[in-house]
């Protein structure tokens, strides 16, 4: 197993937790996985500098046999503990560009730990490319003691970008970019939670996963109106390089529009390429309570995957913790969206003070070329706490060009707390996914448990509360052979000013995948986006009363 940072703001320490562990599928991570690297090769970049030239250097890098990077890290860098790393703090009045009119700043983040190899970073100003050398005299290293020569020959690990995003005068982190080819993205008042990536490769198999990294970065500095930044990556792995192009524009939604240039090293066709992955957090929630008491109702950086279909469709898939690793694939042709959603802003669903999940931003994925056929591919890890990613979404091309050719994929990323604006068209979606354990009224009217799960869907939108009163609105559920629907039941819920679907179901054979789907429909016209939730596979070695009480968690509840 593997760890990699979930960095915060500056004080890092005030937004808990600030690292995650990234989890490989069945802890097939390598501690060398995510380390950063100088390129093997050096040469004069020409002005007008642009996506174009770092495409033609991840060419010629995917030209050549792949060199690993090798650590340059003394003993008491490389071994350090997180409390000791945690005080490698960069000194905000050595921030790049704190002398400069521009509302944006750059700091950087020091190696250590498993960050053991440096990154370029370089700097383009008015055409021209300048490297901005290492400084450890931009850094505080609070009360570490250790040999201040041994820093001089060490590097940048990654780095960070500020803007007054919250109120004027006042720099907040709103980017950091830090560990392989992850980064995180905050807006207004957010704080950070899931992260993205460059390029996930072999994510959700039986084998090793394979980490590319961003080895150099330019970055293009901001004038004094300018409200974007830019940057270019150069990313190289075993099996494929490629060259990016980000643009940051901060706002309530902070946007970063990316352009990817994939390129296929030769004799090394990975099983699965994963394009504009994301990586989050699902502990538990209303859909999957914990198996103990827990204060906090739910724990997780995102609720559920969304998806929006090429034909128009939408689907909302539910996020799991589950006992095995689970992959879950849903064919598409040229996607118009994707994401990992936080759903349900209200501090009562989390009612967590320290880390705040109500204030952690979804994520979606707008394409904005053509990409094709393909899937959006959800991969579920099982997890014991809250610090590690469990949950990756990405998008896997149904076919790979020969080495080469550049694959070429261009999307926007929304960083959003306002996740009902995402559905554009008026469709309802669904508000919260509530399980328990199926019920009846007896003659008594007392309550009995009926040997069912149930699930309760709450849908709520512009489509349902522009009906009419006693419009004759239907759910249409299905389920897949592994699934008995013993009974549904849809009703109104003026709470929401939306409507109820309680789905009772039975499983056949827990060791089998169970899939539920339910929508909303006026008169054969579609009110809702559709559920589509998984009931993972249980380990065929788990007793008979180990899966009783997995399937019916409520029951240790009431």
């Amino acid at each position: 197993m593997s760890t990699r940072p979930a960095v915060g703001p500056c004080d890092l320490a005030r937004r808990s937790p600030t690292w995650r562990i990234s989890t490989s599928v069945l802890g097939w991570l390598t501690a060398g996985a995510l380390t950063l690297a100088t390129p093997a090769f050096a040469q004069e970049l020409p002005t007008g500098f642009g996506l174009d030239k770092v495409m033609a250097r991840a060419k010629a890098l995917a030209d050549t046999p792949y060199v690993a990077p090798v650590s340059n890290l003394p003993d008491v860098f490389s071994k350090m503990q997180f409390a000791d790393y945690m005080k490698i703090q960069p000194r905000r009045e050595r921030f790049a560009w704190a002398d400069l009119d521009t509302p944006f700043q750059l700091a950087f983040y020091h190696q250590g730990m498993q960050f053991s190899t440096p990154v370029k970073i370089n700097e383009i100003v008015g055409g021209n490319v300048q490297e901005i050398p290492y400084d450890p005299g931009r850094f505080a290293f609070g009360d570490l003691h250790f040999d201040r020569e041994q820093t001089s020959k060490l590097g940048w690990a990654g780095f960070r970008v500020t803007y007054p995003i919250n109120q004027p005068g006042k720099d907040d982190e709103i980017m950091s970019v830090l560990g392989a080819s992850y980064f995180r993205v905050i807006g207004k008042h957010q704080i950070y939670g899931l992260s993205g990536r460059g390029l996930a490769i072999d994510t959700g198999l039986p084998i090793a996963e394979e980490f590319p990294a961003f080895r150099e970065f330019w970055i293009r500095r901001p004038t004094q109106q300018d409200r974007s930044i830019t940057f270019y990556a150069l990313l190289d792995s075993p099996r494929a390089t490629g060259a990016y192009e980000f643009t940051l524009t901060p706002g309530d939604d902070t946007m970063l529009d990316v352009k990817a240039r994939v390129f296929m090293r030769p004799g090394g066709k990975p099983a699965a390429l994963g394009i504009a992955p994301l990586t989050s957090m699902f502990l538990h929630g209303p859909n999957q309570p914990p198996p103990n008491y827990n204060f906090r109702p739910a724990i997780h950086d995102s609720n559920g995957l969304a998806i929006h279909t090429g034909d128009g469709e939408w689907i909302w898939r539910p996020l799991n913790n589950p006992q095995m690793v689970a992959v879950s694939n849903f064919a598409v042709e040229n996607p118009k969206g994707f994401g990992l959603l936080q759903r349900g802003r209200a501090f009562s669903r989390y009612e967590d003070l320290k880390d705040r999940y109500d204030l952690r931003p979804s994520a979606w994925i707008e394409p904005t070329n053509d990409w094709g056929k393909g899937h959006v591919r959800l991969v579920e890890i099982p997890t014991a706490d809250e610090t590690n990613d469990n949950i990756v979404a990405l998008w896997a091309p149904e076919t790979l060009p020969p080495p080469g050719q550049p694959m070429q994929f261009d999307y926007r990323m929304h960083w959003t707390m306002d996740e009902p604006a995402i559905m554009k068209d008026g469709l309802s979606y669904v508000w919260q996914t509530l399980r328990g354990t199926g019920e009846i009224y007896q003659s008594n009217l007392i309550r009995a448990h009926d040997g069912t799960l149930a699930f309760l869907v709450d849908f709520k939108g512009q489509s349902l509360s522009d009906l009419p009163s006693g419009a004759p609105v239907t759910a249409r559920v299905s389920a897949n052979d592994n699934v008995e629907i013993v009974g549904s039941e849809l009703q109104p819920n003026p709470a929401i000013n939306g409507w109820r679907l309680t789905y009772r179901v039975k499983v056949k054979d827990p060791t089998e995948v169970s899939e539920l789907r339910a929508a909303l429909e006026l008169e054969g016209r579609s009110l809702s986006e559709t559920w589509s939730f998984q009931l993972p596979p249980l380990p065929a070695s788990m007793s008979a009363k180990e899966r009783e009480r997995y399937l019916n968690l409520f029951k240790t509840m009431e």
